[in-house]
């Protein structure tokens, strides 16, 4: 029997990161159904529990590292420790995962790849006192530090980033906030090569009066949270609107290409006021919890959770290396 263990570097002292244990579970009972033996591996930052597999090599590791010890910047050197041990695993490979883990670096090569993507100042002060803009983290991801205070007036970008850094202990930069509608588009890589599954938009038409339209800790996390149950996604943009979803598409696959992704990945997009479509943020490894976003795109394509995690550990099992 094929030995695919699920391994991940989550911690249980947040939202997200339980959710991560969450998904293991899941994807290690897909696994079960689907004739693997599996268990499930929790690293801690030294990576010694890697060690065994050295032991007992997997036909292919499923990798759901992303972070170590709580940093999401550490999550690559469980994949680098993969590759030294020449084991194959899911998703994105380590270089990929840097070049998209830091926001800043995506929107750098973006900008070089021609790719549209919302203007941002690291330097809060830079930013011009008439602009609207939403305080990010570089490098954490799941909508962590945001929430409604996160956007506001060009003038106090700079205070809110210094407040939020102190408050999260990490990085944060200022984006031009899009007032517009947000796209979550899943693409999944074959052996034809990557598909684009179904455009996910989110519908932010139940919020109410005064609150902005965006998906913040809370709405993503918090099931206590009126945002939580108010941000549905829904589909169909391809018959409603075939353009827009083409070009959504074309672009999501020039993100696939320009970071060299593997596996499954997720691109978000928020359309301006011209109809542009703007990337937000190239996620690799996006979450695969089976009632995530990521699954309810396969679903709609007609791909059961089972189909697609088989699918997953097939590419990996059969990848070569990707060159940027």
């Amino acid at each position: 029997m094929l030995y695919v263990p699920v391994v991940h570097g989550a911690a249980l002292d947040r939202p997200d990161e339980v959710d991560t244990v969450a998904s293991a579970e899941a994807i290690a009972g897909a696994l079960q159904r689907l004739g693997y033996r599996t268990d499930v591996i929790a690293l801690t930052p030294d990576l010694s529990a890697l060690d065994a597999l050295s032991a007992d090599p997997p036909f292919v590791v499923f990798n759901l590292v992303e972070a170590l010890g709580g940093v999401s910047a550490r999550a690559p050197e469980a994949f680098d420790r993969y590759e030294e041990l020449g084991l194959a695993y899911t998703g994105a490979g380590a270089s990929a995962f840097r070049a998209s883990n830091s926001k800043l670096d995506t929107k750098e090569c973006l900008l070089r790849r021609r790719i549209p993507t919302p203007a941002f100042w690291k330097d809060g002060s830079a930013v011009p006192a008439a602009a609207t803009v939403i305080i990010k983290s570089i490098d954490e991801h799941g909508s962590l530090g945001i929430d409604q205070g996160s956007v506001v007036n060009g003038t106090h970008a700079a205070r809110e980033i210094a407040c939020r850094e102190l408050e999260f202990g990490c990085a944060f930069f200022a984006e031009d906030f899009i007032d517009g509608r947000e796209f979550n588009v899943s693409v999944v890589e074959t052996h034809g090569g990557p598909r684009v599954l179904p455009v996910a938009e989110i519908d932010f038409t139940r919020l109410p009066d005064g609150q902005r339209s965006i998906v913040d800790f809370g709405a993503k996390w918090d099931p206590d949270a009126l945002a939580y149950h108010l941000t549905p996604r829904r589909f169909g943009l391809d018959k409603e609107e075939p353009s827009l979803a083409t070009e959504i598409g074309r672009l999501s696959l020039a993100c696939w290409q320009a970071f060299g992704l593997t596996g499954y990945a997720r691109v978000d997009f928020r359309v301006d006021s011209d109809g542009q479509p703007l990337v937000l943020e190239v996620n690799a490894n996006p979450c695969l919890a089976p009632d995530a976003g990521f699954a309810a795109a396969a679903a709609e394509a007609g791909v059961g959770y089972d189909a697609l995690i088989a699918s997953l550990v097939d590419v990996a099992a059969h990848a070569t290396p990707m060159v940027v």
